[in-house]
Parts: structure tokens; sequence; C-alpha cells
């Protein structure tokens, strides 16, 4: 056991006085935590792909917000609408957009190579492969977006 002086825990030190009861017991222990440094995810690269997958959220966020704020816009009447699709034009908005979309790009990618490790699906007493997940995956995020651009552009 470490013995903790009472200034290090911002108890008062009486002058000429030495206190040197504990503030430990035996049932509650000094904590051990290790400092870790900031940093600590540069060292390797699966953690720098873990951090930036995270980071790559705040895209989707980004890109979630751009969409209410489009509702909104929407709702608010023809002529917010024509402004927030000037906005749209401009280049600083598209410059968002195209960054945005490689990020959910990574975002979405990441994801379905995940999603086997997430969902487990068992049929019966079979677990189902991780590549057949996959694929579904794959195969829906086309469907989907065929769908969605078969609606937009006709």
């Amino acid at each position: 056991m470490v013995e903790i002086d009472p200034d290090a825990v911002g108890q008062p030190v009486m002058e000429g006085t030495v206190n040197r009861k504990p503030w430990y017991t035996k049932y509650h222990p000094k904590w051990y935590r290790t400092r870790i440094p900031i940093f600590w995810w540069v060292h390797k690269l699966p953690h720098i792909r873990f951090i930036a997958r995270e980071l790559t959220s705040v895209a989707v966020a980004l890109y979630a917000c751009i969409l209410l704020y489009q509702i909104s816009a929407v709702a608010d009447g023809p002529e917010a609408y024509v402004r927030f699709l000037e906005w749209l034009k401009t280049p600083f908005s598209v410059l968002l957009h195209a960054v945005a979309f490689l990020f959910v790009l990574f975002h979405s990618i990441t994801w379905f190579n995940l999603a086997p490790k997430a969902l487990v699906v068992s049929l019966g007493s079979k677990r189902v492969p991780p590549q057949v997940i996959v694929v579904l995956n794959y195969a829906a995020w086309i469907i989907l977006s065929l769908g969605i651009s078969w609606i937009l552009l006709k």
C-alpha cells in the first residue's frame, strides 16, 4: 500500500504537525490508474483505422443535419427552398458534399464488412456464414441505390 499525503488530495496541511493517517483502508485501497496519452492510437494501423471510422460518423451526422435543413426549407415555403437550392450550388456546399460523401462511403463499407461480427444470424441451429451477411448487405445497398436513382431520374 502507498501512503497519500494530505495535500495531494486537497486536505489542509497544518504547520508543525505531521498528519500521517492514510486516506485508504484495507477495503478501499488506492486506485491504480495508468496514464494514457491522448494520441495512444497513432502507433498502430488498426487503431488508426478504428478512430478514422469513428470520426466518419461526424460526417454522417452532418449529412443528416443537411437533410433536416432541407426538410425545414420545404416546410417554410418555396422561397426558403429556392434559397436552400441556391446554397447547394455554392462551391463550399459542393466541396462539403464531396467530402461528406467520401466519409459516408468509407463508413458504410467498413460497417458492411463489420456487420457479420456485430450481427450473428442463425437459421435453426446453423449459423449463417459471415460472407452471406456481407453479400446481402452489399446487395441491399445496390438495390436501394438503384431504386432511389430510378425515382430521382425518371
